[in-house]
């Protein structure tokens, strides 16, 4: 198996520039520990998927990618998909499962994509059928090297912008961002620790690099965890990346994701998804090494009923 390096990330870093918002590290004054978060969740598609998805389909052919992309994703992937499809001028259909939030299949269905909706389990079965049948290249949320590159960028800019970190805090669970990220954090600033950050109901890539090999939770126990973004497990490849980039992995409770949100929302001024809470609910909550942190906040698309519900606490 071919793991990614970070030349590949300098490569994505090119292609991607322009489209891809090189978002800053915000400094937090109010935080014990020094503390700076990457706010993905300012991307055009509100999120850090942009980056992967539009790097995947930058390097298929031109022929291959008139043939339009499919995918399957729990929201952010499928909006950036999307996203990228439209700004390529090429036809793409996504596979979503039928409890994503609302906000994130209209955001979506916005970028002229075709939706289709299926249950979690079989989200994957369906979009390569349909990148079968229809001759479309399938772009998955995180098993694909140019994907992994992608997400790379985040860690290569927090590393260009904050030379001397300590600590990267990165949420995980397909694990594309986590690998990316590590890949990056690893070959510019090998002194850093990379620490993947986990729901405690959706567990499975804490508990598997723990004991050094992967372990499959069903996808009804993960999707018990209020971060959606947050309920798929990782594949052979990213798990191999994860294996060796990342040198810790924590877990955060429910109450300590909404928590996160709110005072995210009311200290850090950033309107965050569950799933984008999850880093810096581990800098808030979980004793760490200490140093020069950043959290990845990895995006805001926040059902507004939730996000109301959360900030009433």
């Amino acid at each position: 198996m071919t793991l990614v390096i970070v030349d590949d990330v300098r490569a994505a870093a090119k292609r991607v520039a322009g489209v891809a918002l090189r978002t800053p590290l915000l400094a937090q004054p109010w935080s014990e520990r020094p503390l700076w978060l990457k706010p993905e969740n300012l991307q055009p598609i509100g999120a850090f998927k942009i980056r992967g998805a539009y790097n995947a389909i930058a390097v298929l052919d031109d022929a291959r990618r008139q043939n339009g992309v499919v995918a399957y994703s729990s929201g952010n992937h499928a909006n950036a998909v999307a996203f990228a499809a439209k700004a390529f001028g090429v036809p793409a259909v996504i596979v979503m499962q039928d409890s994503t939030p609302r906000v994130k299949v209209e955001a979506t269905a916005a970028h002229g994509a075709e939706i289709i909706e299926v249950p979690m389990a079989d989200r994957e079965r369906v979009a390569a059928e349909v990148a079968e049948q229809r001759g479309m290249a399938l772009i998955p949320p995180f098993d694909h090297p140019e994907v992994i590159a992608g997400q790379g960028t985040v860690g290569l800019e927090i590393v260009e912008d904050l030379p001397d970190v300590d600590v990267v805090l990165v949420p995980v669970a397909g694990g594309g961002l986590a690998s990316g990220v590590g890949v990056a954090v690893k070959a510019l600033r090998p002194e850093a620790r990379v620490i993947a950050v986990e729901p405690e109901l959706a567990a499975d890539t804490v508990e598997g690099l723990r004991a050094g090999r992967q372990v499959h939770w069903t996808p009804e126990r993960r999707a018990r965890t209020i971060a959606d973004g947050l309920r798929t497990e990782p594949s052979e490849l990213t798990f191999a990346h994860l294996r060796e980039v990342v040198d810790d992995a924590v877990t955060v409770s429910e109450d300590e994701i909404r928590a996160t949100m709110r005072t995210l929302a009311t200290r850090a001024r950033l309107v965050v998804e569950p799933s984008g809470a999850v880093a810096c609910a581990a800098a808030l909550h979980r004793d760490l090494p200490p140093g020069r942190t950043a959290a990845i906040v990895s995006g805001g698309n926040v059902d507004p009923a939730l996000l109301a519900e959360v900030l009433r606490g």
